[in-house]
């Protein structure tokens, strides 16, 4: 993994649905050298048609768990793969749909209080502590982890690569 400078700030009045595939594209493209196949992904938590980003301490993560639970909200990922030497770029987006089970302010406070919460987007973390909170999601689960498998292979084979033999040495 090889992190790349991209603004990651959202445009005025941007959807998240733009914006993700936006950050997805900008940060294959600054991150592809010749020789390379490069990965780049950016995910964002909508509600409500607003973007819930990382929290910037325990009160904000307090107030967006408070925002979500008991509701459904939107998880949008931008996913971009971009062949260093042809500069070819796919990019696609993947949308879940993710129901939270209704939390007392307690329950919030005790699951901030771990930390998970703290570095992502809608402050939980569906791959963590924060599955015991999830009620249901239509969709991809590896969306919502942060990178949708079945797409990222769909736009590896769309750039002619497979990934079930790119570690094949044969």
């Amino acid at each position: 993994m090889r992190p790349v400078d991209v603004d990651e700030t959202p445009l005025d009045g941007e959807p998240a649905a733009d914006c993700v595939l936006r950050l997805a594209r900008a940060k294959a493209e600054a991150g592809a050298g010749p020789g390379e196949l490069v990965l780049a992904a950016d995910t964002l938590v909508v509600l409500d048609g607003r973007i819930l980003g990382k929290p910037a301490g325990p009160q904000e993560a307090e107030a967006m768990l408070g925002r979500l639970a008991g509701r459904d909200h939107l998880v949008q990922t931008g996913v971009a793969v971009r062949d260093g030497d042809t500069n070819a770029v796919a990019a696609a987006i993947e949308t879940t749909r993710v129901i939270i089970a209704r939390l007392s302010p307690g329950q919030i406070a005790d699951y901030v209080a771990t930390g998970e919460p703290l570095d992502k987007a809608g402050a939980y973390a569906i791959q963590g502590l924060g599955a015991l909170f999830v009620e249901r999601i239509d969709g991809n689960y590896s969306n919502v982890v942060g990178l949708p498998l079945p797409l990222t292979r769909r736009l590896f084979t769309e750039l002619g690569f497979d990934l079930l033999a790119l570690g094949d040495p044969a």
